[in-house]
């Protein structure tokens, strides 16, 4: 978990410092957290680099040279897990913007992909 809090927080202060992409310490617990940034848009040119000690590096994405990242929250953090239920997780948005991130059985999903799978987990953070 606390590769995924590091990973999370470099993206939020890299973004912050306008810079164009981040390195980050390759575990499949991160790559699959990258590319689901990725796909919803966040993040740009996910990839994996190295043979020996393995990276994965990403670009962060601007629009009008404006930070698509602007904030990140970890929820779920060793000292205490939070967890939510298929049925909680319809609760979980309400009106806020951005993409909640959980670990459930079926693998690392977002809010949206849980709901409609109809599977709960571990809420691991929130990032808009």
């Amino acid at each position: 978990m606390s590769h995924i809090s590091d990973t999370i927080i470099r993206i939020k202060n890299a973004s912050l410092a306008r810079r164009k992409e981040i390195s980050v310490s390759y575990s499949k617990l991160n790559k699959s957290v990258l590319q689901i940034l990725e796909k919803e848009g966040y993040l740009k040119n996910v990839k994996e680099s190295g043979k020996i000690q393995k990276n994965i590096t990403a670009e962060l994405r601007y629009e009008n040279r404006i930070p698509v990242v602007t904030d990140a929250q970890i929820i779920s953090k060793p000292s205490l897990r939070v967890y939510y239920s298929a049925k909680e997780i319809k609760n979980l948005r309400g009106n806020r913007l951005g993409v909640a991130v959980l670990s459930t059985s079926v693998g690392i999903l977002t809010d949206k992909e849980a709901k409609k799978k109809g599977v709960g987990g571990e809420l691991l953070f929130r990032i808009w």
